[in-house]
């Protein structure tokens, strides 16, 4: 009965989701509002401590508020910084009745590469920039032109988010690291095994669409997009590994985008000049982070001017080194130069109307998870499943943060929910800590292609509302197959252990 009692959180925000009457931010409050009085009456007996009590609960709380302020920053600055690069596109690019569009769209392989371009490369890097879906909006502004069903141009959007912890400048892997106890430049490396075979579904998912839109190609050409996906896969890991998860994606991505539209557009001076100018903004934005990272005297004196660390299990708050203190700066920056006070306004209020669910269950569901921690019943409740079924528990973690990652359109709930307890399992049953978090942190982010939310912004986006239960009829055995590799990876983590 207690396991069930302490089970309560979870369920009420599995319920409020899943009953599709509320959002993310309303089914977040009641999560919390179940957690507090269950944490304070009944909270595992201390050993040879105090119990549970209001300074605890204030203490977690308190912690909980921090995560969700050290996280907040990438959210909003890289809405309000990609709002501000792409607002000035308009008047500097060429028309898209030029001859040279015109050219690239009758040509049946400018037309695969272009659609591999937007769904593999463009929709990725907007999707690290901002979040929110905002890949898929760059993905299906690029296909347009394409004159696709909509059905397809549904399943290419959705696959703008096969990078999602590194999306929103990896605020979900940094606040799955602040869960875990694991650095976050580790826990997306591991993260990546995971990515990596999965993105052999989400692969033979693009081409079985592309030959079904009519967009077919040679084994030639399906060689070369492999090979496209094993060097963005590879230089993401390598960038990750030198300046983690926040800034790795746009510093790997954006020589490689530029490099892809040289090789297949063959621009002219006057086009390359055009996109150079377009691309300026994320240029100097992403090399100032890399300065920041790799240059060790500055990164230093950047440190040391500011370093505020409350807890010391938790990441601190340096704000000059902070890559959304650098985004914002950057969005002043094109303020200023453009002299567009009033833009920057009008583009801050939209980084909040866009964000602000995101914030704002960011902060309450890292407090849930610190009250259930800091009271002891992620502990217990993992202790108990361990005693039941021993190492083979961690079997079950990939489907509960798979399904609630679908549910909850995001991998910050399943982060906050199952991963203390997966932390406390792998410690009792001596596992590797960063594996099983990392496990974990896919499974709720990855999975979350298939959301509902995601699926209705595709849907929106490509004029095809209505068709959502056939994409989904479509998508399910790539669904299970990705769940297949999950539960495979799970086996793996188990018997490594």
């Amino acid at each position: 009965m207690i396991y069930l009692l302490w089970s309560l959180p979870a369920l009420t925000v599995i319920g409020a989701i899943a009953s599709g009457r509320v959002n993310t931010t309303v089914a977040a409050v009641l999560g919390l509002c179940a957690a507090i009085p269950i944490a304070l009456i009944a909270a595992p007996a201390p050993v040879g401590g105090a119990p549970f009590g209001g300074a605890q609960l204030a203490v977690t709380l308190e912690r909980g508020a921090w995560i969700g302020w050290i996280i907040t920053p990438y959210i909003l600055g890289g809405l309000l910084f990609w709002q501000m690069a792409s607002s000035g596109h308009g008047h500097g690019q060429a028309p898209a009745t030029s001859s040279t569009t015109h050219q690239e769209l009758n040509d049946p392989l400018a037309r695969r590469r272009r659609l591999f371009f937007a769904c593999f490369l463009i929709g990725p890097f907007a999707e690290s920039a901002t979040g929110f879906g905002v890949g898929m909006l760059g993905t299906v502004l690029l296909i347009r032109p394409l004159g696709l069903k909509p059905r397809d141009v549904m399943v290419f959007a959705l696959l703008s988010q096969t990078l999602i912890p590194w999306g929103a400048m990896g605020s979900g892997t940094l606040l799955a690291s602040a869960y875990a106890r694991v650095p976050a430049p580790q826990l997306a490396l591991y993260s990546m095994v995971a990515v990596a075979l999965l993105m052999i579904v989400w692969m033979l998912l693009f081409w079985r669409t592309a030959r079904h839109a009519g967009l077919r190609a040679d084994t030639a050409e399906h060689g070369r997009e492999a090979a496209w996906i094993t060097a963005s896969l590879g230089l993401l890991s390598a960038a990750t590994a030198v300046l983690g998860p926040e800034t790795a994606l746009l510093a790997s991505f954006g020589p490689l985008i530029v490099l892809r539209f040289v090789l297949d557009r063959r621009p002219h001076r006057a086009q390359a000049l055009a996109a150079a100018r377009r691309a300026l903004p994320y240029m100097l934005v992403i090399a100032c982070l890399t300065a920041t990272r790799l240059v060790p005297a500055l990164n230093h004196a950047l440190g040391a001017w500011a370093d505020i660390q409350p807890f010391a299990d938790l990441p601190a708050w340096k704000p000059f080194l902070h890559a959304g203190s650098w985004l914002i700066a950057g969005a002043l920056a094109l303020a200023a130069w453009r002299r567009e006070p009033r833009a920057l306004k009008t583009q801050a209020r939209v980084a909040w109307h866009t964000g602000r669910h995101a914030v704002m269950s960011v902060f309450l569901f890292a407090m849930m998870a610190e009250v259930l921690a800091g009271a002891g019943i992620s502990q217990a409740y993992a202790d108990g499943l361990f005693a039941t079924l021993h190492d083979w528990t961690i079997l079950i973690t990939p489907l509960l943060a798979g399904a609630f990652g679908i549910l909850a359109n995001s991998g910050n709930a399943p982060n906050s929910l199952f991963m203390p307890p997966q932390l406390s399992l792998a410690l009792n049953a001596g596992l590797n800590v960063p594996a099983a978090a990392a496990l974990l942190h896919v499974s709720g982010t990855a999975m979350g292609i298939f959301s509902p939310v995601r699926m209705s912004i595709a849907a929106g986006l490509a004029h095809g509302q209505g068709q959502e239960r056939g994409v989904y009829v479509l998508l399910l055995p790539f669904a299970l197959a990705a769940f297949g590799i999950l539960l495979f990876l799970a086996l793996l983590v188990v018997l490594s252990g």
